[in-house]
């Protein structure tokens, strides 16, 4: 069995936590991936705490790399430009190669260009500047991470979690990409997007929540189920259950429900060999053809083209 060489850039100023992120989750595939860390000159690399690292390699591995990850780093050590050393770096990557950013790591690949046209993210607290910076970029400040292939961006932190579970179940399906979360005891999804974690007032001292709602609503996927639904579940008014819920979620009930039913579908279609209306039926979509609708919004690919490329990777 081949294993793809992922190389992550650690540069100055690094997040040790989402330094380590790719190792730690791609390390817990079952030997499919060989994750080596690299600095532009081979030398040891500050990082955003009171540490630094030694790194084994230098930039010319990462012309031997399958997949790039530039791990991020503090504000504080942005620049203008980037310097003449990332870039030479950056070069030595192969056409092609799939590139992945964790949260501040986007302001390289758009300062090298690599984000000109596509749609991509980030840490919401920078997306602003981000966006005057780089107004050649399509960003998305809402969601956890993009996949506009061949590169990839995420958001912050966790978010660096979440996107290299994304490529463990793009690659080898949505089995092994379960088996790597229980390992790291994280979720394989995450509801929602990055809107839920922008700071907001404190909900009211014994203000109800609505997770037991929305764990009621995941077993009942395959019903028709409404907002009054959702909402008498909750014993709340339909006003006070969307407010809270939004606040909670980053969505509104209807599109979270959406999320959730187009993620079992994608489940069923990698695992199972139900046709696409019986897996839309079991989600509780309509018809095949809202489900192809709803899959082709959220992922830009037919059930059918869906379906061939999880095959393929099992």
């Amino acid at each position: 069995m081949r294993r793809e060489r992922v190389v992550v850039l650690a540069l100055d100023g690094v997040y040790p936590f989402e330094l380590g992120i790719p190792s730690r989750i791609l390390g817990a595939a079952d030997g499919r991936y060989e994750v080596l860390t690299c600095s532009v000159d081979g030398g040891p690399v500050r990082t955003s705490a009171d540490f630094g690292v030694t790194v084994e390699h230098g930039p010319e591995i990462l012309a031997t790399a399958d997949t790039v990850v530039i791990a991020p780093v503090a504000p504080a050590h942005l620049t203008d430009e980037v310097p003449g050393d990332v870039l030479a770096a950056l070069a030595l990557i192969r056409p092609g190669t799939r590139i992945v950013s964790i949260c501040t790591g986007a302001f390289v690949l758009a300062a090298a260009g690599l984000l000109d046209g596509r749609r991509a993210t980030t840490h919401w607290q920078v997306a602003d500047h981000f966006r005057r910076k780089f107004p050649h970029v399509d960003l998305d400040p809402d969601v956890l991470f993009v996949d506009d292939h061949p590169v990839l961006t995420s958001a912050g932190a966790a978010s660096g979690v979440d996107v290299c579970l994304h490529l463990v179940r793009k690659d080898h399906g949505s089995r092994l990409a379960n088996t790597v979360a229980r390992r790291c005891v994280v979720p394989p999804f995450r509801d929602g997007g990055q809107a839920q974690y922008i700071e907001q007032p404190v909900p009211e001292q014994g203000a109800a929540s609505t997770a037991a709602t929305r764990s009621w609503a995941l077993e009942r996927l395959g019903e028709p189920l409404t907002l009054a639904d959702l909402a008498g579940h909750a014993r709340m008014s339909l006003r006070t259950f969307a407010r809270r819920f939004h606040d909670e979620v980053g969505l509104s009930p209807g599109r979270w429900l959406i999320q959730q039913r187009v993620a079992r579908a994608r489940h069923l279609l990698e695992t199972s060999d139900l046709t696409v209306d019986q897996i839309a039926g079991r989600v509780g979509f309509a018809t095949g053809a809202s489900l192809r609708q709803h899959l082709n919004a959220a992922i830009g690919v037919t059930p059918q083209a869906y379906r061939r490329t999880f095959q393929t990777a099992r």
